[in-house]
């Protein structure tokens, strides 16, 4: 099956297809539209003419779009990709409304008017203290008394407030029933402070990146994946060169960045063996049905397009390019050049329900082709229970067994969870509503020849603090591949291209290994890991 792996050029901003079935849906939404980042060429041309005012209708965005993401598919580009993320909004813009964004006392609701009226009276004795007077004199008695009538009323308020849910008929004034409904939506000082350390000292300085090709029909895709961190007193960074070899159906990850962890947990004799080499990993062990990885292709982009024929006409519109500076929250500031740079923008905004029904209605197409297709990869859950000898089995038809059971298993709950959220959504107030609902936005820019420079998504993620949600972007950019920039400007021109010289068969490497702890040999972690593996267990026996 020589195919089987160019799944991996559709989805190379989200290592693949597998990828979708992470749990957190909104994460795994945006994994899904990763295939549409990088399924791309900068080549694309739209339809379009200078008088395009007048026809820059929803649905003109809508087919537009769909013409150019349908023709980016067999195109070879270059790319760059930066993702960015944002705490800002957790932060900045409180106090406006006490009904949706002022801070609160205490993070619990029941400690409230405790909390509130202590940082009231320590408020008040700093006061004191400033002025060279006694918190008891006769000159603060009216204040005191204020404190105190405040406290007094906000308790007695908070228990009509809890007896008001089990009667009726038991009234609490608007200012505390909106207070203590969405007490829990509400940030704390301490939320606040968090915030801006995490922004401070782990988000503004971090950056990741990724850049490399994309070559279809030469069967090769390369990315070279970094992290930077640059702080006042810490600079660091760390970078992985992988290339795909999508002909063969290998993938190939440089050593280096496992190679420690491997000789200090696994293999004790590993010493430099690993030095200036690539790891390769094999897609297809030859158990997969024939033409089976042209047939997933195939099922991605049915399912992509009929994802996008269903989706509503009014999430698609032009923007004005010089607009994008104005969004809210703002667009990092090194992304925007390139964005602003564009002749024509088209935007997509997804609602979390519209995008939870995306990913449901894309995961049930793919599922449904393959399971037509190939009847005999499909399997019970049950067959996957820990223990089944049968599931145990590593081989490339064993997990894909594995990944078609778990899409049928988020299928089939997928729709009890649309129907939660929902319900939930109800019975929030607005503002948790909102919060809820959370967009996220797709942009793409397109020059003035009509050819697809960039795509920027912008989505959203719920904090469990505070009342406003940490925000991703990625722009992903695209040009023209040039012949003489290297792909790995990091390593050695002797391997930029992985071959057998310079490789590593994790395969053959595995059983090696494997009767290197059969001999009796391995550390103590090793032992202990393969003592619980299944896998282990059948070809080493006991591992004592």
């Amino acid at each position: 099956m020589k195919k089987s792996h160019q799944i991996i050029a559709s989805r190379l901003s989200s290592a693949s297809i597998a990828s979708v079935l992470n749990g957190n849906r909104l994460f795994a939404g945006a994994l899904v539209t990763g295939a549409l980042l990088l399924t791309g060429c900068q080549s694309t041309s739209l339809d379009q003419s200078n008088a395009a005012t007048a026809k820059q209708t929803p649905v003109a965005a809508k087919t537009a779009l769909a013409t150019a993401l349908q023709k980016q598919r067999r195109q070879s580009f270059s790319y760059h990709s930066n993702l960015e993320i944002s705490n800002e909004q957790q932060f900045s813009d409180i106090n406006i409304e006490i009904d949706a964004k002022a801070l609160v006392a205490s993070g619990y609701i029941d400690e409230y008017c405790e909390d509130t009226h202590d940082q009231a009276y320590a408020a008040l004795l700093s006061q004191t203290e400033a002025q060279n007077k006694d918190i008891l004199a006769a000159d603060y008695d009216a204040q005191r008394t204020v404190l105190k009538d405040t406290y007094l009323e906000c308790t007695d308020v908070y228990e009509a407030w809890v007896e008001s849910k089990y009667d009726s008929e038991i009234t609490v004034p608007a200012f505390y029933q909106q207070l203590f409904d969405n007490h829990d939506d509400r940030s704390t000082a301490q939320d606040i402070k968090k915030a801006k350390l995490l922004d401070a000292y782990v988000l503004k300085p971090l950056s990741i990146n990724a850049q490399g090709v994309y070559q279809p029909m030469a069967g090769k895709a390369t990315m070279l994946a970094s992290a930077q961190y640059q702080a006042r007193n810490h600079q660091s960074s760390i970078n992985q060169p992988i290339y795909l070899d999508l002909k063969n159906g290998n993938i190939y990850l440089w050593a280096d960045n496992f190679a420690m962890f491997n000789s200090e947990l696994l293999d004790d004799k590993l010493g430099t063996k690993w030095r200036n080499k690539w790891l390769k990993l094999a897609i297809d062990d030859g158990t997969l049905p024939k033409g089976f990885g042209s047939e997933l292709i195939k099922s991605h982009f049915v399912a992509l397009d009929a994802t996008f024929d269903a989706a509503p006409i009014s999430q698609f519109d032009y923007v004005a390019p010089n607009t994008l500076a104005s969004l809210s929250p703002k667009l990092p500031a090194h992304q925007l050049p390139a964005m602003l740079a564009s002749n024509q923008v088209i935007r997509r905004v997804q609602s979390a329900e519209s995008y939870e029904q995306f990913y449901q209605d894309y995961m049930r197409i793919v599922y449904e082709r393959m399971s037509q297709r190939y009847p005999e990869l499909v399997k019970e859950s049950a067959a996957y229970e820990v223990g089944n000898t049968d599931a145990d089995k590593f081989t490339s038809k064993a997990l894909v067994q594995q990944m078609l059971a778990m899409i049928k298993s988020g299928m089939d709950s997928g729709g009890e969870a649309v129907e939660e959220t929902m319900a939930e959504a109800k019975e929030k107030t607005a503002e948790s509503a909102m919060l809820a609902n959370a967009e996220t936005q797709e942009l793409y820019g397109f020059d003035k020849r009509g050819q697809l420079k960039w795509q920027h998504l912008r989505s959203e993620l719920p904090s469990e603090t505070t009342s406003n949600n940490m925000v991703i972007d990625v722009l992903q950019q695209y040009s023209a591949i040039s012949t003489k920039d290297m792909a790995f400007p990091n390593l050695p021109s002797n391997v930029q291209v992985p071959n057998a010289s310079n490789s590593i068969d994790m395969r053959e490497y595995g059983s090696e290994l494997m009767q290197y702890y059969r001999d009796g040999n391995g550390t103590a972690m090793g032992k202990m890991m393969f003592s619980v593996m299944p896998l282990a267990k059948e070809k080493l026996g006991s591992v004592d």
